[in-house]
């Protein structure tokens, strides 16, 4: 159903794109995992920032549910995330480094730029890299290779993941047959994204420091009271 709505809406059907529907029209939300599991075991060597807008269309047009889609990118990139986290923890960072620098497309300027973000923002890495394309295929590595707590590593990739995943898709669904405007402005999301969080998130915890001084400050008087 998914390869018949893109084909009657003059969408891409062959290479790439239209494999990637032949596995989400046999599969269903699944498939959608497939595809974002391949995408981190291949290092981001498959187009899926293109491919998930334009699931998110056909989407909209009944061919998949939304929220399973979402749901299910999100899972397919932890699970292809946990085998890079693995490969780290097993091989160390001079074998890692060695070993991803013969891969095709990966420049050892690359690897270094993924080792320095996830030494400079450590567990923040893993949730914000999930956003950044440059970082996003390899950062798992280094998280490996540092052995982070593995719930932690978990958790972070997953809201990470499912934050850009709903962008993209929800986009694709939301703009319908315009979901290719996404590819344009795609470079400028990760940043505005990371803006709102550097805004948002120091204010949350001002927050709830606050909070917690206010409460600890009532409990003394109470104690102080009684």
């Amino acid at each position: 159903m998914m390869l018949y709505l893109a084909q009657t809406a003059g969408e891409p059907t062959g290479g790439v794109a239209g494999w990637a529907f032949d596995v989400i029209d046999a599969l269903g939300g699944l498939g959608v995992g497939v595809l974002t599991t391949l995408d981190s075991l291949v290092f981001g060597a498959l187009p899926v920032d293109v491919l998930l807008p334009l699931i998110g269309y056909t989407a909209s047009r009944g061919a998949i549910n939304i929220v399973v889609a979402i749901v299910c990118a999100a899972a397919g990139v932890v699970a292809g995330s946990l085998v890079q986290y693995t490969l780290g923890a097993r091989l160390g960072r001079d074998r890692a480094r060695a070993l991803l620098v013969k891969v095709p497309g990966i420049k050892p300027e690359t690897v270094d730029h993924a080792e320095a973000w996830f030494a400079r923002h450590g567990a923040k890495a893993v949730l914000f890299g999930r956003m950044l394309p440059v970082v996003r295929p390899l950062i798992s590595i280094p998280a490996g290779v540092e052995r982070m707590a593995l719930p932690k590593f978990v958790l972070l990739s997953s809201i990470g993941s499912l934050m850009w995943n709903a962008v993209l898709l929800g986009s694709g669904y939301l703009l319908g047959e315009n979901w290719h405007r996404v590819v344009d402005v795609m470079g400028y999301v990760p940043y505005a994204l990371l803006g709102a969080l550097a805004v948002g998130v120091p204010l949350f915890l001002r927050r709830r420091n606050r909070r917690r001084k206010e409460a600890a400050t009532e409990k003394l008087e109470t104690n102080t009271s009684g």
